[in-house]
């Protein structure tokens, strides 16, 4: 649990404190195929006179299929963490200080869930698989013609075969 005793921050203006973890995707309440590991938290909370600023990088390693050819990739995704915290809230994207404590939980498992790579890639420049033959692109080359009718519109082929235009 990722937590911050908000009454000491806001005692002194300017003060800190660091939140280090390594946590599994299950202490956060992660349940996605992606995460492929541990997740390492590194946060600096700061006591302003508006309220809490919270700063710092959440790491987590994904696995996952590239979205053209179709092979297995993994990296890391870095989330910046950039939080306001009030006890009212007077700002729209600020998040409410609710007791003494400040629960980072829910903040860590948003930037973790939205910045996993929904479609990831291989390699920017992925050629994918031939939708004809079904070769890797990307390790062999094809004589295929590369454009895929639309069975939809096969009804009006007929009709761009007679035309003599």
């Amino acid at each position: 649990m990722l937590r911050i005793n908000a009454v000491d921050l806001l005692r002194h203006a300017g003060s800190t404190r660091r939140v280090e973890a390594t946590l599994a995707p299950a202490e956060l309440g992660i349940d996605d195929e992606r995460v492929a590991g541990d997740i390492t938290v590194d946060l600096l909370a700061t006591s302003s006179v508006d309220g809490i600023v919270v700063h710092g990088t959440v790491l987590t390693p994904w696995h996952g299929q590239c979205r053209r050819c179709l092979i297995d990739v993994e990296g890391v995704s870095e989330s910046v963490v950039d939080e306001l915290f009030q006890h009212d809230p007077r700002h729209e994207e600020a998040v409410a200080i609710v007791g003494d404590q400040i629960d980072l939980d829910p903040v860590v498992r948003e930037y973790v869930v939205l910045d996993l790579p929904e479609h990831p890639l291989c390699r920017p420049d992925c050629a994918g698989i031939c939708p004809q033959c079904g070769v890797d692109r990307n390790t062999t080359a094809c004589d295929c013609d590369g454009v895929v009718p639309d069975p939809r519109w096969s009804a009006l082929e007929g009709l761009r075969l007679d035309d003599p235009e």
